[in-house]
């Protein structure tokens, strides 16, 4: 524990867990006498009193503006996270809740993580990062092309794992496109079953040979290295930047409108996402956060596997007073739950 337990005594504890409990629920300051209504601490309110100046002289617990309540501070929230949270599993009704939404939104893997960030949200009301894995281990299955008008064509790209690549591509001078769709039959003999990692390494010597024809197989190639670049990428979805809306402690406009210019700024969520990967669970709390655009937000980051293998990081990101006991027990259930779902695709 992050905490010095020297420093509290088990009542200082109670007090501490109780007026963070209430501070999460209300988002206003906590005052003695309400938390002695409200909770059997076995002490006057006096007492109470006493025990919360001790808490904030020892940096526990502080003060906001002029009221006489008081709300936990980051080494507060730590001391909470670290030894006094309680545990809170993921119910019945949630867990058929993340049952139900992939059995009916997923289709393809990539499907998997976007989804994954939408849920998150969605049960936690807060904003949920997902960091996704390259896609280079998956297999090359065929490349197909469709027309669309006179001379263009939409190309698409797909693999054993259902990652899809689309792209719309001018037919070369003197094309047909049942030029492309020999080109298409040539490709997919040669390349059925290289993962895309490989492809760049495997000869494409024979179908130029059998294509037969340097425009064609120019735009071959294009779509191929298309794909190619696309899977050495890791990809961040985003699920619920307006949550943050919902929550008193982002009223104030400025300070909603650069939270959302910081989320737009992928490799710098992506480099914080990256900084947490580690086994387990967890939880940077306000001050503790290296990005100044986060001393007020706490980030819960879970890293997930495959068969050992590392594949990406799920988070949620919200205010300090959000409810680490559900979004805690949430990641860990997804961690696992992700494994399942990724494993459907044949990863």
């Amino acid at each position: 524990m992050t905490g010095k337990l020297y420093e509290l005594d088990e009542r200082k504890q109670r007090v501490l867990k109780a007026v963070i409990d209430d501070y999460i629920e209300s988002a206003e300051p906590v005052g003695s006498r309400a938390l002695a209504r409200k909770h059997d601490l076995g002490v006057s309110p006096a007492t109470i009193r006493n025990e919360m100046a001790d808490l904030e002289m020892l940096g526990y617990l502080q003060h906001l503006h002029t009221s006489s309540g008081r709300v936990p501070s980051s080494k507060g929230y730590r001391f909470y996270v670290d030894g006094l949270i309680p545990p809170k599993p993921v119910s019945d009704e949630e867990k058929a809740l993340i049952d139900r939404w992939y059995k009916t939104r997923v289709q393809r893997i990539d499907q998997v993580f976007e989804e994954t960030a939408k849920l998150i949200s969605a049960v936690t009301k807060n904003v949920s990062l997902v960091l996704a894995p390259q896609m280079t281990q998956a297999q090359f299955r065929c490349l197909q092309f469709l027309p669309l008008d006179s001379r263009r064509v939409i190309t698409v790209l797909m693999t054993d794992a259902g990652f899809i690549e689309n792209k719309i591509m001018e037919m070369p001078e003197g094309a047909e496109f049942e030029d492309f769709q020999r080109m298409a039959a040539v490709i997919n003999k040669n390349l059925a079953g290289h993962t895309l990692q490989t492809i760049e390494h495997h000869s494409l010597a024979e179908i130029r040979d059998e294509i037969r024809d340097e425009g064609l197989y120019e735009s071959a190639l294009s779509i191929i290295q298309r794909a190619l670049d696309t899977g050495k990428q890791e990809r961040l979805y985003l699920g619920g930047t307006t949550k943050m809306l919902e929550q008193p402690e982002y009223h104030d406009v400025e300070k909603v409108k650069h939270m959302l210019m910081t989320l737009e700024e992928e490799e710098l969520m992506k480099d914080i996402l990256r900084a947490h990967i580690g086994d387990g669970l967890e939880v940077t709390i306000g001050q503790e956060n290296e990005d100044s655009h986060f001393k007020d937000s706490s980030i819960i980051t879970a890293t997930y596997h495959l068969d050992g293998e590392l594949l990406g990081t799920i988070a949620v990101l919200g205010p300090t007073r959000m409810e680490y006991a559900k979004a805690m027990s949430l990641l860990e259930y997804m961690n696992s739950n992700l494994t399942q779902v990724i494993k459907r695709f044949h990863w």
